[in-house]
């Protein structure tokens, strides 16, 4: 645990740049947003709205859930294109007591039919073709056949009891849906006061949203996240990270049904900066949006985001000389090379999660570069950060490395509809155990090294991917690698990385593990090799499971049952 010099670090460097916490609900803050700001609250690349103007439209879709009798407390998916209406929306049914379901749409019809299940939503709104899902229709009729033989607006589903409309956002309908048209005709005879009314009675505890988790594992859970939490953390970092303005414009092509993009709107709403999202990432588009809109904080979070716009042929740094501040994660060889390739915006990193209401511990911008590369930083004031023994939960020396646990304001009240799920992570005293290796070093800086899924056991040997990795994209001609476990009859497993090559390289599978032997421990070198051309994605991150799964049908497939033998070497 942190002592008390850490303590007194951390209050020198966060608690003094804190100002007084105003803890509202989510709505309130975008109402009240609007009466001091009348500039762009949100702009992507084909709309922009007001402050103003998202509130009253915020109001108008909290007119028409009334108007749908949507109740306190009713869950509401979210299946829309990235863009104003998404968060208007949202926000609209935040405003009444409702709680907002925001859904991937990466989902696949069992995915989709899970979440609909799982979050006993009472409605969805949709619309009828996204760019991840060309017939939304086609969607939901797999994940829920019963909707092909139903005639009107008023679902009754056997599996999904409690869904009982569908709104198509769009201004004509099928039978099965509500079409927006009659959704507006429904929001004009609900009057402002009505809406008032509920508002007033949302509660900062309360739950606003359910958001499920991204998929990097089998079973998406819907992690429980409150006004309180959500709106803390957004101020927090705002004011002791980013040290955000109404001057800014914030970039994040994060998408917004994962808590990343989620949250940081809302960084944007306490201060009355301007958030500028993709909608849908395309590097080119993000060049273009990043200069345009002359954006001084980029949060591309992730690799996988930031290196297709650096590498893109119409980059220019020189175009993004507005830009202060960036924030990535990612293992230090690859920080470090980007923060190269971006000279005159500091780079920082952190570590979130969903379950934490984003981020838990963020760098600054005044620590050194090592600092910001090698470290997560020190964690958002007033929430408790430990390392503790995975098997026995009990907590380590400063150094040592561990689970990351945590508790406090911004923690998750649990995963919707899993009592035994929530009990598994959550113990008496309010600690949440994140399944997250790291370390906590004497000054109180958090320093994430893996999942513990992503911990290979090769020989008994304890083996992080991310260190792999690290060493990996040493390799000129290595653009980004993923490390997993290979099962092994010696081993018991053994690493396996999967590569996609720098364009316009190449490298065999034995250069590669060459490159490797003599230089790292001969345990760690990867024993196989498989070189790919893009990835099985949710959102912004990589889906280890279905690599993991991939290595070892492979392998059975072909009747491999132990690697390779190698030998250690040292290399010229």
């Amino acid at each position: 645990m942190p002592n008390s010099k850490n303590t007194e670090l951390q209050i020198d460097n966060s608690y003094k740049s804190l100002s007084w916490s105003r803890v509202s609900t989510l709505s309130d803050c975008v109402d009240e947003a609007a009466e001091k700001w009348d500039h762009d609250a949100l702009a992507f690349p084909s709309e922009r709205i007001t402050y103003p103007e998202l509130s009253l439209l915020s109001d108008h879709f909290a007119r028409g859930l009334i108007g749908l009798n949507v109740q306190r407390g009713s869950k509401v998916g979210v299946l829309l294109a990235q863009g104003i209406d998404y968060l208007a929306l949202a926000l609209g049914v935040m405003k009444i007591g409702a709680i907002a379901i925001p859904i991937n749409p990466r989902f696949k019809a069992k995915e989709l039919a899970h979440v609909i299940i799982n979050s006993d939503m009472d409605t969805l709104m949709t619309t009828p073709k996204l760019m991840e899902i060309p017939d939304v229709n086609e969607l939901l009729t797999s994940a829920l056949p019963e909707l092909a033989d139903i005639k009107n607006s008023q679902l009754n589903f056997s599996d999904a009891p409690n869904l009982r409309q569908i709104i198509m956002n769009s201004p004509e309908a099928s039978n099965s849906f509500i079409s927006r048209k009659d959704f507006d005709n429904k929001a004009e005879d609900v009057s402002a006061e009505e809406v008032l009314t509920r508002r007033a009675s949302v509660a900062v505890r309360d739950t606003a949203v359910i958001m499920y988790t991204s998929g990097t594992t089998a079973s998406p859970k819907g992690a429980m996240l409150s006004h309180e939490g959500l709106c803390r953390v957004a101020q927090i970092s705002a004011q002791t990270r980013f040290d955000l303005s109404e001057s800014d414009r914030f970039w994040s092509a994060l998408p917004l049904y994962h808590i990343g993009g989620f949250s940081f709107f809302f960084s944007c709403v306490s201060v009355g900066a301007t958030y500028c999202h993709t909608s849908s990432f395309e590097p080119e588009s993000a060049v273009v949006q990043l200069r345009n809109e002359r954006c001084t904080i980029a949060v591309p979070g992730f690799e996988t985001i930031w290196l297709p716009i650096l590498n893109h042929p119409d980059f220019d740094a020189s175009d993004i000389e507005t830009l202060r501040l960036i924030f990535n994660v990612g293992v230090s060889e690859r920080l470090v090379q980007m923060q190269e390739m971006t000279p005159k915006a500091i780079q920082i990193q952190g570590y979130g999660s969903t379950e934490a209401c984003a981020f838990l511990s963020m760098g600054r911008p005044e620590e050194s570069l090592e600092s910001r590369t090698q470290t997560c930083g020190r964690p958002i004031p007033g929430v408790q950060v430990r390392i503790v023994s995975p098997e026995t939960r009990e907590p380590l020396p400063n150094g040592e490395l561990g689970e990351i646990a945590y508790r406090g304001w911004s923690r998750f009240s649990g995963y919707y509809n899993d009592p035994e799920g929530t009990s598994a992570v959550i113990d008496n005293e309010g600690w949440f155990y994140s399944g997250d290796l790291g370390t906590l070093d004497e000054d109180g800086q958090l320093t994430f090294t893996s999942r513990l899924k992503d911990m290979l056991k090769v020989g008994g040997e304890n083996v992080a991917a991310a260190e792999i990795e690290g060493y990996l994209i040493t390799h000129p001609a290595v653009f980004l690698p993923q490390v997993v476990s290979a099962p092994d009859s010696r081993y018991t497993e053994v690493p396996a990385a999967f590569i996609q090559l720098e364009p316009g390289t190449s490298i065999t599978e034995k250069e590669l593990i060459d490159y490797c032997l003599g230089q790292i421990a001969t345990f760690k070198v990867p024993r196989y090799i498989r070189f790919v051309d893009d990835w099985p994605m949710s959102g912004t991150k990589i889906k280890k499971y279905e690599l993991r799964n991939q290595i070892a049908n492979e392998l059975a497939e072909a009747g491999i049952t132990e690697a390779p033998k190698l030998r250690s070497q040292t290399r010229e």
